[in-house]
Parts: C-alpha cells; structure tokens; sequence
C-alpha cells in the first residue's frame, strides 16, 4: 500500500516539474523577445534616425545664425549710387514682460501709424514668446520709441534698400521686397546678380544660451551681391526728368515719356515715365497704383507714332531708290487712295520738293512714298528697323509693337502707315529704328546695363555695343539727316533750334483709340531731336499723353522742353556751337574744373575765368556742363550738379561706431557686430581669435557694412616673457 502511494507521489510530483520548466523557458523567451525590441529600437534609432537625432541633439547645443549677404549697388555710368543698402530696425516684443500695454499699444499707433486694436491684441497674447510688430522703421521712429524705455519692447537690426535720390529714374531702378529680393525693375531682373549668397555661424552654447568658451565653432563666409553698372547718365537723367516734369504739368498731361538714346552704341542714356513715386516709399497699400506708376512705358506701351514715323518712310523710299531729293510733290490737302479721301494736317502745301515736304510733314507725300513702294518693299525696311518685335534692350515688360500682317494690308492701309497711322510701335522702338536712319545706317541694340562688378572692381559681365543690321545706306542717312535738319531750321521743329548748333528733329501727333474708334480729344504729342545733325550723338524723344491745352502738335507741346534737354546735353558732351574764334565775335575758353568743390567756392572760380554758372542745388559740386576742358565761348552759362543734402536722403545718419573685436572668438564678435548693426566677415582659423580687425575699432562705418576680421588659434600666439 505505501509503496502504491510513493509511486503516485512521483507521478504528481513529474507534471510538476515539467511545469516549472516551461515557465523558465517562457520568461526566457520574454526576456529574448524584450532583447530583440530594445535591440531593434537602438537599430531604428543609431541607424534610421540617426541623422534626425544628431541634427536635434546639434540644435539644442549650437547656435546657428545666418551671416546676410550684403546687396550689391546700383550705380549710373560714371558710379554715382542710385541703389544701396543700409540698416534699420524691426520692432519686436516678448508679450510675457510688457507691464503697461496700453500705453504701449498707443505708442505704436501714434509713433508708428498702426492700429490700436490690433497692435493691443499682439502684445498681450502671452502664448507667444516673441511678436515682430513693424520692419524697418525709421531712424526717427525708432529714437522716439526707445525714449519710452517699455519693458519687453525690443529692436533688431535689419537690412533695408536705400535709394538715395528718390523719385529718380523709378521705373528703371524698381525696388524689393521688404526682404531685400528684386520685386521690379533692375532690382528684379538682376537679383540673381545683386541678390549675394548668404554665410552661416555655428557654435556650441550653454543650457543658457551663451557661446562656450573654447567650444567649436563653423563658419561660412556670406558672398556679397555684385554691382549693376547702368549706361544712364546721371547728369542726363536729371535734365531728362527735370523737363519731363514740367512737360506733365504745364501741359496737365496724363502721362509723359522720354528717353535719351546714344544712336552710335545704343546706350540709353535717360529714360523715364512721369508721374513715378519715391522709390524709398513705394504706395504698397495701392496695388493698382503702384503698378501703374511703376509701368515702364516708354517700353510697354505701344501707340501709333504719328508723324515722327514719317522719317523711317523718307529712308526707305530714299534707299529703295523710289524717290530722291529733286522728286516733287503736290498736295490739296489730301490724297484719294482706292476710291477714299485721306487728309492732310493742313488745308494744302501745293507743290513742294521732297526736302520741303519734309519740313511741312505733308501727310499726302509720305502716302505717296509708301505706295511708291509697296507692301513688300516697305514691310521689308519696316521689319529691318526693327518693327513688330522686342528690341532686345533687356528691360522688364518690353513688347513688340504692332503691325498688321502683310497679306491683310490694302493700299488704304499702306497709305497711312507712310504717315505715321495703322502701326503701333514703342518708345524704344522708335529711339532704335530712326537711330539707324540716322547714324550712318546700321541698327543698334539699345540696352542699359553697362557691366556687373564687384566690389574690389572686377568686372563679371560686361555689354558691348551691338550691330543688329545694317537698314540703309550710308549716303541714304546722310540725305536724311540733312532733310531733318530743315525741319528744325525751317519747318515745323522750329520750336527746337537752338542758336549756333546744328539740330535735327520731328514733330508728332497721333490719335488714340478706346474700344477700336478713336478717342475724342485724346492724342499723343511727341517730338524726336538728334545732335549734332551732322554727325549725330545722342537723339531725344518725349512724349506727352493726352495734354489738356489749347493747340495741341508736337511742336508745341513736347519740342520746346526737348530743346531745354539738348541745350543742357551739348554743354554736358562737350559739343562746341558752330560760332567761336572764327570771326563770329566771341573768343573761346577752356572752362576749369570745380567738381568737388562747395558750390559758393566752384562759383567763384567760373566768374574768375569769365563764365556764368546756375545751381540745381546746394552743397558740393558732383558733375558738370560743359565738362572741364572743354573750349567754349566766354559768357558761357556752366551747368552745376550739386549733392543737394538737405534733398536726398542722408545716409551718414546710418553711420555707426565699430566695436573693438581683439581677442574675441567668431561668435562673440559676431554678437557683438549684430549690436551695433554690422556683418562680419571672418578668415583664418575658425576655432581661433580676433587677431585683427578692418575698419579699427573707434572707426566710424555705416550700418549693414561688413568689419572684416582675421582668426588665429591662441597656439599660434607669440609667448611672453
């Protein structure tokens, strides 16, 4: 019986052991399954996430701050800046230390100009840890507010566009973002040039925010913008705007447009559209303002000439061989073509030479040239000056013109595009193709930037003098620039002559269409003049759009202010009046040169050498006309060009003392410069010192410059004794 019992007793106690052994083994497999995740997870995160980890790891011990690139200038032909960059501070607030938001909140409104609401509802949203509430303020704006002495309200330094004449050459030049990018004009359409690559500083800082001492540091130097070199004159652009101006008011014109055109390269010289704005304060808040008064017309609109297209139809007749200078002519105030009456402007010339009716811009003998041509003929000259597409002159929103296609054209048509009607062309199209006709033949490709260069002068690009093709002969011009010529001695561009030089021009008028009829009392008055006619250098064509006066004509509505251009432009050239030593009772003299001289100081030396002298301005003489050198005719009224400093903006109020940078790391340095509103611009060792430093410290720079500075390793440091 006991033996029966021990033998049960062994057969309960076995399941009993099995038991325990499938517990181990299953705790080891929990163990190994917990081994295989933790193993996992490691390989997911030192293998998969690596990367990830290491760059949130790097961000929570490193300071990284991107080191800007300073913008490159915009400068005329001869340097003067007309773009540059300057510093300005951001308005910023931590809500969380602001004790009295009222007061505050009413400060920006009135300081500012914001809204008091919405500046209230900023600085009390204590979710946020910081609030940027204006960009680039003023220099004044910013006195005033920090004069308050507001807890929580802070300023940053930021980098903003100056331009330091203002409403000058605004279409062209155009302007940025509030972030520094090109947004119009030469400011767009060259960013990838102006525009720089920006640096970057790394270094290792404490739980607190503060750069480790001997810690490691990265730094990636900033590339500066390029330079854009313009072909526009400065002192021509000023003569230029100066008249467009008073063309727009004393006409009460609804637009005015011009452009000063070098016929032997192609340069341009001075172009502008007035109204414009300042280019400092653009109307952002008007989009639809801003975008008219930004349009470029003088490239985007295309209008009907009028009679300043006459000269291309007296070129290609003349070289097509259809017509020379003993043709006659006669008109009854008017030609019938297929059946139709076409008018002239006047009642009736009678019978006239070819040179004749040049002078009276007769409508009937141009139809006449034209159909002396035919389509084919004309369309053929028509196309090689240019018409129908973009010059190529590298201006943002150039279009092409219109003309009508060929194979549609009918001799009523062809007719009135002989004077100037059934075509539409472009300011610059026009500037172009008469400056083929009139330089010697040859078409050229107007453009504007000079060259892009950097800032210790190397040049990157630069744009030579492009021959399109040649358009007509040699002899063919020279007959043309003899005709035009008559028309300002003796035709219908007297309003243009000037005693002793020799100019040559024509008048325009031309009607404009609303809805495909003509509009009623709206026109476009125009006049082109070119000088010396013999030998031509420079033409000038205004344009006034839709003046409001009694008599209506180019002659007298646009070529008396493009004769007070030219008489500013031979001074500037250096172009002598036929009359001089030659017997003509005055006697020649060199004028002297007062460029940097104060302008009372400049005066007096003109008077002293026998010429007169008129200022735009006060200030320090920067150009002027006739240029030193030149051989005129004692009396002679010299042009001054002074820097006007109560009138431009005055960027030596952006100036600011540079800090003493010795035996700092890039880091510190860097701090230290972003305080007083400059860049930094490192070399040598990147774990190093401040060895050296340019400009010194105590130096005055201006704010938004760059102080560079050499780093060496304190190894490297001579020991003492």
């Amino acid at each position: 019986m006991a033996k029966r019992e021990k033998t049960a007793n062994r057969m309960q106690k076995k399941p009993k052991k099995q038991s325990i052994k499938e517990r181990m083994f299953g705790i080891m497999m929990a163990f190994f399954v917990l081994f295989v995740c933790v193993l996992g997870r490691l390989g997911w995160l030192q293998i998969v996430r690596a990367s990830w980890l290491q760059e949130k790891a790097v961000s929570q011990w490193t300071r990284s701050t991107t080191v800007s690139a300073k913008r490159g200038k915009i400068t005329d032909t001869n340097g003067i800046v007309l773009a540059q960059s300057g510093s300005a501070d951001t308005v910023e607030v931590t809500p969380q230390n602001i004790k009295e938001p009222e007061k505050v909140a009413r400060a920006f409104e009135e300081l500012l100009g914001l809204d008091y609401d919405t500046v209230y509802a900023k600085i009390t949203d204590t979710s946020r840890n910081s609030v940027t509430i204006k960009r680039q303020i003023t220099e004044e704006q910013s006195t005033a507010l920090r004069a308050y002495g507001f807890k929580g309200v802070n300023f940053t330094v930021d980098t903003k566009r100056y331009y330091p004449l203002k409403n000058f050459l605004t279409q062209i030049i155009g302007y940025t973002t509030v972030d520094g990018t090109g947004q119009d004009g030469i400011e767009a359409s060259q960013d990838k040039y102006l525009a720089g690559t920006p640096g970057r500083l790394v270094y290792e800082k404490d739980g607190s925010g503060r750069e480790i001492p001997y810690g490691s540091e990265q730094y990636v130097e900033a590339q500066d913008g390029y330079n854009v070199a313009l072909t526009v004159d400065a002192v021509v652009q000023s003569a230029l705007e100066k008249a467009a101006e008073e063309a727009l008011e004393v006409n009460q014109a609804k637009n005015v447009m011009g452009i000063v055109y070098d016929v032997r390269t192609g340069a341009i010289r001075g172009i502008t559209t007035k109204p414009d704005f300042d280019l400092n304060d653009p109307p952002r808040n008007d989009y639809e303002s801003l975008q008219s008064l930004s349009r470029n017309r003088v490239v985007a609109d295309a209008y009907e000439p009028g009679s300043v297209f006459k000269i291309l139809t007296l070129a290609s007749a003349l070289d097509s061989g259809v017509a020379t200078e003993n043709d006659t002519f006669n008109c009854p105030g008017y030609k019938i073509v297929d059946g139709q009456r076409i008018k002239c402007w006047s009642t009736r010339h009678g019978h006239q030479t070819l040179a004749e009716g040049v002078k009276n811009s007769c409508n009937p003998v141009f139809m006449e040239l034209a159909l002396r041509m035919g389509t084919e003929t004309f369309y053929e000259y028509l196309y090689n000056f240019g018409l129908g597409s973009s010059t190529g002159s590298g201006l943002s929103g150039e279009a092409g013109g219109i003309v009508r296609n060929q194979k549609y054209v009918t001799n009523n048509d062809l007719a009135r595009i002989g004077f100037g009607q059934s075509v539409a062309v472009t300011a610059i199209q026009m500037a172009a193709a008469v400056g083929a006709a009139i330089n010697g033949g040859e078409l050229m490709q107007p453009y504007i930037v000079k060259e892009i260069y950097s800032d210790d002068g190397t040049v990157i690009e630069k744009t030579e003098p492009t021959v399109v093709r040649r358009v007509v002969s040699e002899e063919t011009s020279a007959i043309v620039r003899e005709m035009l010529e008559g028309v300002v001695k003796e035709g219908s561009g007297k309003n243009c002559y000037i005693p002793g030089y020799r100019i040559g021009g024509k008048t325009g008028t031309s009607q404009k269409y609303e809805n495909g009829a003509i509009a009623q009392g709206k026109n476009i008055a125009s006049f082109l003049g070119f000088a010396p006619a013999d030998d031509p250098q420079f033409l000038v064509y205004l344009l006034v759009d839709e003046p409001k006066v009694g008599v209506i004509y180019g002659s007298t509505v646009a070529a008396p202010f493009v004769r007070d251009i030219m008489q500013d432009l031979l001074k500037y050239y250096n172009i002598a009046p036929e009359y001089g030593e030659d017997g003509t009772g005055k006697t020649n003299a060199t004028v002297p040169d007062v460029t940097g001289q104060e302008l009372s100081a400049a005066q007096t030396a003109l008077r002293e050498a026998g010429f007169s002298s008129s200022a735009d301005g006060t200030g320090t003489v920067i150009a002027q006309a006739p240029q030193a050198g030149a051989r005129v005719p004692e009396g002679t009224q010299v042009q001054l060009y002074t820097s006007e400093p109560n009138e431009s903006y005055e960027l030596e109020s952006q100036e600011t003392v540079v800090p003493d940078l010795l035996g700092k790391t890039a880091g510190e340095a860097y701090e230290i410069l972003k305080e007083s509103g400059l860049n930094i611009q490192a070399a040598g060792a990147p774990r190093g010192k401040v060895v050296s430093q340019n400009p010194a410290a105590g130096r005055s720079a201006l704010r938004g410059s760059s102080v560079s500075v050499v780093l060496e390793e304190s190894g490297s440091e001579g020991s003492g004794d």
